[in-house]
């Protein structure tokens, strides 16, 4: 693909769902104006590299696919008549609709559908990826998420939603929805749950533009700049996390020179505004800063937080530089903000390098009874790396084993599987392949 094409792709993934919008808004009917939009970006992309990408690009795609709907409806005059008018008003400059776009993921991240097909229908109608693209994410057949897909838009159908932003009492609840449907995108895009392949950037990188879109149409809200925030610092850290063969390499072994530092300077610039002046500051008194000023200003939420670790990983040249208390602090924060064994799972990681193994090893074990952690394979990993800190090799060779048998990801679990061998001992017998 030449840097032309690449540039009409990107174009065309970014004015898609503004189209669609604009359709939706003004029609309603999702399915019809879904399909039309697609219509018209196909015919962009056979039109514009032989004649030129048109003055106002996203005029002309409303242009074509307006017609598309009065083709759909010429079976009815009176509904002819009218979309023959809004074809018309099309001939002038399209004037965005800034809201646009973000309720059509209001939309699209409706409280009537699961994650998977709030997820599903935002990658297809706002992110613009194919279905066929969506599956292959999350490897699964073709068919099923079609299936899925299409299930979604008839929930939102059934549920009666309208093409709108939502009502002032409804605004926080749905907005934290959207965030966390980017969250999980970026996630499985980062750290892929299952399959051969670490990151899918295609995913990742989708979650980062859906997320700088609701940013520029939100820019004072400090969740969605932690958000975002929290993606380019995670995602700076990419090329870092794999060897050329595929390999995974954890945060301490990585080399900090392959992290992106434009990306790493935006995600600072963001989270620091986010948090409050002075709350990124290095030292001692900017943990202090951190406690009274999250009782002091407004509540913090846990995208800021989540990436405050994050901006302070980032910020440690070498690995043995890492400002620990400062994490812990945050996550001790986090743990009131938001609730969540991963959460802790991660303090105790911070407690480890503050008070040593042991007071790790001891706060994972609070975490033994929550039955959302039964057989999860961090908690294992997480153990299996403490356990080693304090001696206990064959402990924690067990536990790499068992955090290897519970992940999907292929390279997670070789490297777990790596790990493991590492410890065990000379006179012990080799492993048994696996070969189920």
């Amino acid at each position: 693909m030449t840097a032309g094409e690449h540039a009409t792709e990107d174009l065309l993934r970014e004015l898609a769902p503004q189209v669609l919008g604009v359709l939706v808004r003004r029609h309603g009917r999702f399915e019809e104006c879904e399909d039309a939009v697609q219509e018209a970006v196909l015919a962009a992309v056979v039109q514009w590299p032989a004649e030129g990408v048109p003055d106002n690009p996203r005029g002309w795609l409303v242009t074509i696919a307006s017609r598309r709907l009065v083709d759909q409806a010429r079976s009815d005059s009176a509904r002819r008549a009218r979309e023959v008018r809004v074809v018309a008003q099309e001939t002038g400059p399209e004037v965005p609709d800034v809201d646009d776009t973000l309720a059509l993921l209001f939309l699209c991240c409706h409280a009537s559908l699961t994650p998977a097909s709030q997820t599903a229908l935002t990658l297809r109608a706002v992110g613009g990826l194919t279905t066929a693209e969506i599956a292959h994410a999350f490897l699964v057949p073709e068919a099923t998420m079609a299936a899925r897909i299409s299930r979604a838009k008839q929930r939102v159908r059934a549920a009666g939603s309208r093409f709108a932003m939502p009502a002032p009492h409804e605004w926080q609840e749905r907005l934290d929805v959207v965030l966390h449907v980017l969250y999980l995108i970026f996630n499985e895009g980062y750290t892929a749950t299952s399959g051969g392949d670490l990151h899918r950037t295609d995913l990742s990188h989708e979650a980062v533009r859906l997320t700088r879109t609701v940013h520029r149409r939100l820019p004072e809200d400090g969740e969605v700049a932690g958000l975002l925030a929290l993606m380019l610092l995670t995602d700076a850290r990419r090329a870092a996390r794999v060897t050329p063969s595929g390999d995974l390499v954890p945060l301490a072994d990585q080399d900090r020179a392959l992290w992106d530092g434009d990306l790493i300077a935006e995600g600072v610039a963001l989270v620091t505004e986010a948090m409050g002046p002075g709350a990124m500051s290095p030292g001692v008194d900017s943990r202090v800063d951190l406690v009274t000023g999250a009782m002091e200003r407004p509540p913090l939420g846990p995208y800021r937080l989540q990436a405050a670790i994050a901006a302070t990983h980032a910020s440690a040249e070498r690995a043995e530089d890492t400002d620990w208390r400062q994490v812990h602090v945050l996550y001790r924060i986090l743990e009131r903000v938001a609730p969540n064994p991963m959460v802790t799972l991660n303090r105790a990681i911070a407690l480890a390098e503050i008070e040593g193994p042991e007071a790790g090893l001891g706060l994972l074990a609070t975490l033994d009874g929550d039955d959302r952690m039964a057989g999860h394979h961090r908690l294992h990993a997480v153990r299996a790396h403490l356990l080693e800190k304090t001696g206990d090799l064959a402990s924690a060779r067990e536990h790499y084993g068992r955090a290897a048998r519970g992940t999907a990801s292929l390279a997670e679990r070789r490297y777990l599987e790596s790990r493991a061998r590492r410890l065990r001992a000379p006179a012990d017998p080799p492993a048994q392949e696996d070969v189920t």
